[in-house]
């Protein structure tokens, strides 16, 4: 009997030992980290209603409102593998004149040497049926909803603009970026490389991403609003600009 006892506590103690790691250690706490997101032009914070820029088509323009959707934000370890941060609740609007924060809680302790996240809301991964149901009102209240199709918008930019052959005659111009049904997608992806970050358990580590305006217009491809100022559903020059989005976004270290 003794012998008998004797195995059974052998057996439970290294089903006790197998819930630890290798190390013998328990798994670390997690901690937070916070996405700054910075808005600027050529690489100056960006100056709402307040200073007027020059692209590359010669065209004068100043901003009134910048808005746009991070969602789907994965964190990639020095070793490669991959945490993805509950899709549930990965879906945030950046404000130039709000919120500019992704605070991200009960993020694995470890070490990380990218960030990846997608620009828009991509329906393949958007679970209706758990809690984004709240960033619908959110998007709703800052009009980052279609109000005569269903959709997001993923990026709103507006302004107005002026050329150099009237410079004291103003235009307003309108970026409305979204996707529309299966055959206009426009939700994009980003992976940004960063130095070193070490998320210690039990704090708050910040990283601070900048999104260049600029490039919105001058980037992958060149637009000009004096073009076309308005643009919404349209298959030629809204991917432009999806693609243009994709590529302004770069890590301040």
């Amino acid at each position: 009997m003794k012998k008998a006892i004797t195995l059974l506590v052998g057996i439970a103690t290294l089903l006790l030992a197998c819930n630890n790691d290798e190390s013998g250690t328990t798994p670390a706490d997690p901690g937070n980290l916070n996405l700054v997101f910075e808005n600027t032009v050529n690489g100056a914070s960006l100056m709402m209603d307040a200073m007027t820029y020059t692209n590359s088509s010669n065209e004068n323009y100043g901003v009134s409102e910048l808005k746009y959707i991070i969602s789907n934000i994965t964190l990639i370890k020095n070793d490669d593998t991959e945490y993805i941060y509950p899709v549930a609740d990965s879906y945030f609007l950046i404000n130039e004149e709000g919120n500019k924060t992704a605070n991200l809680v009960d993020v694995p302790a470890d070490t990380y040497k990218a960030i990846k996240f997608g620009i828009g809301v991509d329906p393949t991964k958007y679970p209706i049926e758990s809690g984004t149901l709240n960033f619908v009102p959110l998007a709703e209240e800052a009009g980052m909803l279609w109000t005569w199709s269903a959709g997001y918008k993923f990026l709103k930019f507006e302004g107005t603009y002026s050329n150099a052959t009237t410079p004291d005659e103003t235009t307003p111009f309108l970026y409305h970026v979204g996707s529309h049904g299966a055959t206009l997608d426009n939700y994009k992806e980003v992976t940004i490389l960063i130095s070193e970050l070490q998320l210690n358990s039990n704090s708050t580590a910040s990283k601070t991403i900048q999104f260049d305006v600029a490039k919105i217009f001058d980037s992958l491809h060149t637009l000009s609003l004096e073009e076309k100022n308005e643009i919404m559903v349209d298959p030629i020059n809204a991917p432009k600009i999806a693609e243009n989005t994709s590529a302004a976004f770069s890590i301040i270290e």
